[in-house]
């Protein structure tokens, strides 16, 4: 099995530098988005606890895209919606989330939310290429591809996210994040950065 971890020196490499580089330019557009996001209220940035690699826990960060009462959202909705219920624990999303935003919404189509995770990379906790970074509730439903997940960093794009990302079943986002980590090469990471631009661009499957 070829692994992104055999090779970490390179990758890491090419993840410091497109990091830093992306930090750099996109810094005027981050600083406006942390402005409009303040204005409304709540704190611009999202920390979330995830996974790592070795099972690591990091916390992961986003432009917050939701209201600051979420969670409350959420239990009122899946208290009275048996179907948004059962699609939240079937794929752990929504495609109609009440705790999103209209800023939120926009910022989640075109992956601007993510931009913030470039620091996550900076730090180590992730790479720019490689499986979704996921909650440790969700690690049981890797079942036997448990040990693929924890072998690497976490990536903000991915072969999931270039493959139909929301509008793939859970298990195939699970084989896809597998398929990736044994299947792993520099030019695998260049063709998903590729098309990556293309994804964002059209906003395939991205809610």
């Amino acid at each position: 099995m070829r692994s992104a971890a055999a090779s970490s020196g390179p990758k890491r490499l090419i993840d410091i530098v497109v990091a830093s580089v992306m930090l750099l330019a996109l810094a005027p557009l981050m600083l406006l988005l942390i402005v409009l996001l303040r204005a409304q209220g709540g704190p611009a940035l999202f920390a979330h606890v995830r996974v790592g690699q070795q099972g690591r826990a990091f916390r992961c960060f986003k432009f917050r895209s939701m209201h600051p009462d979420a969670e409350r959202r959420l239990a009122d909705l899946l208290a009275r919606d048996a179907d948004a219920k059962r699609e939240w624990e079937r794929d752990f999303k929504l495609k109609r989330d009440p705790r999103v935003t209209v800023l939120g919404e926009f910022l989640r189509k075109s992956s601007l939310d993510e931009l913030p995770q470039l620091w996550n990379v900076l730090r180590g906790e992730m790479s720019l290429v490689g499986p979704r970074p996921i909650v440790a509730e969700e690690l049981a439903r890797y079942g036997a591809f448990d040990a693929d997940y924890i072998a690497v960093r976490p990536g903000i794009t991915g072969l999931w996210q270039v493959s139909g990302r929301n509008d793939t079943t859970y298990d195939e986002r699970v084989r896809l994040d597998s398929h990736y980590v044994r299947n792993w090469s520099l030019a695998l990471d260049c063709r998903i950065l590729f098309r990556t631009l293309h994804v964002v661009i059209a906003r395939q499957g991205a809610y």
